[in-house]
């Protein structure tokens, strides 16, 4: 009895535990399919027959195979293809339901597993993937969206960033805060960039933008952004630290009352940046010059126009000398529009030779008290604009130094000023000139191959490298030693240096010998008093004497009547140049004033 009672109750289990089973592929979330190898179909659940029940042709689920015929040929092939007894035939096979077998809130991706029970059957898991798929596809957006607004090489938020969230902050209303854009530039980054490589300037400029993130890094906190500053583009903030391209970056800060505020931000940012950087081996020194946007002056600008403004202060800050901010204006927009105007016109006027060279006469002051009218001359570029007459130096070549053309310019005056010189030496003989000075700007030295630019225009022209005189001012020599590199380079061509403009400079008389140079040109400002101020000739007098001891020249620049012309000559100084002697003359009247003197 005992052994009747114990099979019953094992009978009795089995017959629960099938029909748990049962239960079980009844309320199962996933469709199941068990087939035999063919795929006719032996069992399925409810779940399964009502996501194939929209594929069946004739309302019949008979074969999984022919069920799914039509959105998932390839099923049977990896089956009737898989000869293990068992395992894993697909797994998480997506297939996508055309429209005509999705009615409005319907599946529309079904993900099929396939099992291979035994050597007799199959088992298919199916589930309804639409939202898995529509989860997947709105992160795939979402990281689109965050790649596209950040930039690849400082995993900084980009422009199309920094513009989303100023376009916010300009269409909010009723706040009582303001809001700031700092628009930052690096001083001397194309030097730089070329002096060292593309790569350590990419590395300077990650730099840089670590550097803006510590400066804010509280203020950053305190906005509910990350400390780190790695702000997520697709979220809001009340600050910004954003490349906009090149060496461009701005600052956005929300949550401002005062312009002050801004002001002082913009110092903290110019002294995080102006500590020398460490690349690759080499200490750089990269300061920036800032423009900066106050909320108050947004008159219904767009984010654009706001950033616009923001870069013509900065603009205004770099013309002011660089490394200091500019509060805009809005007088400054003017200003740059006229500034964008001559740059339009300085490119035609290139492209149209309307530009042309004059020649100053630098004359010789003899010991004797004679003067020699053949020492020298000195190439000066002209503007003659067909519309506006001559247009003054001082009108143009900052804004050539600016927008990249003053390379142009240079190029064309040295070869234009060699040609000449040449001419006059068949013209004139030994009376002909026998000094050409050129003035350097630092975008030309800081070409890495100007020096074999120079070398191929001596070629070209036959001008004698003894004869031609690069001048370089006084703070360009001093301050840079990868421009001091170049000159050095330039002398190894046998062509003489000149440091123009002494004394306004950053050298001084006790590191003059450090300096590559011939000559000494005395600045103007002091040969104007030589015959007024005493303070002023001993100035001249020590500049001569200090100059002579290391074997250079001396010239007096700015003459203008006969008492300056006797005090300078009577400190010994070598050569005179000034409207006393002569104004700038274009070629002809040059060869004529030569004659005249004679």
């Amino acid at each position: 009895m005992q052994t009747l009672h114990s099979e019953a109750a094992m009978q009795v289990e089995q017959i629960d535990a099938y029909e748990a089973l049962v239960q079980f592929l009844y309320r199962a979330p996933i469709g199941l399919v068990q087939t035999n190898l063919d795929g006719a179909v032996e069992m399925l659940n409810p779940m399964a027959s009502s996501l194939l029940m929209p594929l069946a042709r004739d309302g019949g689920l008979d074969n999984l195979f022919a069920t799914l015929e039509d959105v998932a040929p390839q099923l049977k092939q990896m089956a009737d293809g898989f000869d293990q007894p068992s395992g894993v035939v697909c797994e998480a096979l997506r297939v996508p339901l055309g429209s005509e077998y999705s009615a409005p809130g319907a599946p529309q991706v079904l993900s099929i597993s396939l099992l291979k029970l035994d050597p007799e059957r199959l088992m298919a898991a199916i589930t309804d993937a639409t939202l898995e798929i529509q989860r997947e596809q709105e992160n795939l957006r979402r990281r689109l969206r965050s790649a596209a607004r950040t930039d690849a090489l400082t995993r900084l938020p980009n422009r199309s960033a920094a513009v989303e969230q100023l376009q916010t902050l300009l269409g909010r209303t009723g706040s009582e805060d303001r809001f700031a854009l700092l628009f930052i530039n690096c001083d001397r980054f194309r030097q730089i960039n070329d002096t060292l490589g593309q790569s350590a300037g990419d590395r300077l400029l990650t730099g840089v933008g670590d550097r803006l993130l510590a400066a804010l890094a509280d203020r950053m906190r305190a906005g509910g952004l990350p400390a780190n500053g790695r702000i997520d583009p697709a979220a809001g903030g009340a600050g910004l630290v954003a490349r906009l391209g090149g060496d461009e970056f701005v600052v956005l800060l929300d949550g401002l009352r005062h312009p002050d505020e801004a002001e002082r931000l913009a110092l903290r940012l110019l002294d995080a940046l102006a500590r020398p950087h460490q690349v690759d081996g080499h200490e750089v020194a990269c300061r920036a010059s800032i423009g900066v946007f106050w909320d108050g002056g947004a008159d219904g600008r767009d984010a654009d126009a706001v950033i616009g403004d923001a870069s013509i202060a900065m603009v205004e800050a770099k013309r002011a000398g660089g490394a200091r901010h500019v509060l805009f204006e809005a007088a400054m927009r003017e200003r740059a529009a006229r500034r964008a105007d001559i740059e339009a016109q300085l490119r035609t006027a290139l492209a149209e030779e309307q530009l042309f060279v004059m020649y100053q006469p630098v004359v010789g002051l003899n010991p004797d008290g004679s003067t020699d009218h053949s020492a020298g001359v000195e190439a000066l570029v002209r503007w003659q604009h067909p519309v506006r007459g001559l247009v003054p130096p001082f009108d143009f070549i900052g804004v050539a130094e600016e927008c990249g053309l003053i390379d142009a310019i240079g190029d064309f005056v040295l070869e234009r000023s060699c040609r000449d010189f040449m001419r006059w030496r068949e013209q004139l003989g030994d009376a002909a000139p026998r000094l050409m000075a050129v003035n350097l700007s630092r975008a030309q030295l800081a070409q890495p191959a100007w020096t074999a630019k120079v070398a191929a225009i001596l070629a070209r022209t036959g001008m004698p490298a003894a004869s031609l005189q690069l001048e370089v001012t006084e703070s360009l020599a001093a301050q840079d030693e990868h421009i001091q590199v170049r000159l050095h380079e330039l002398k190894g061509l046998g062509i003489k240096l000149a440091l123009d403009d002494f004394g306004t400079g950053y050298s001084s008389l006790s590191s003059l010998h450090l300096l590559p140079v011939d000559t000494v040109k005395i600045d103007r400002s002091f040969v104007c008093k030589a015959d007024t101020s005493h303070h002023h000739r001993v100035l001249i007098e020590a500049t001569v004497k200090v100059a002579q001891s290391l074997g250079m020249n001396t010239v007096a620049e700015g003459i203008e009547t006969q008492a300056q012309a006797d005090a300078v000559r009577a400190q010994a100084c070598a050569k005179g140049q000034g409207y006393f002697y002569s104004r700038p003359l274009v070629s002809n009247a040059l060869v004529e004033w030569i004659g005249a003197q004679r």
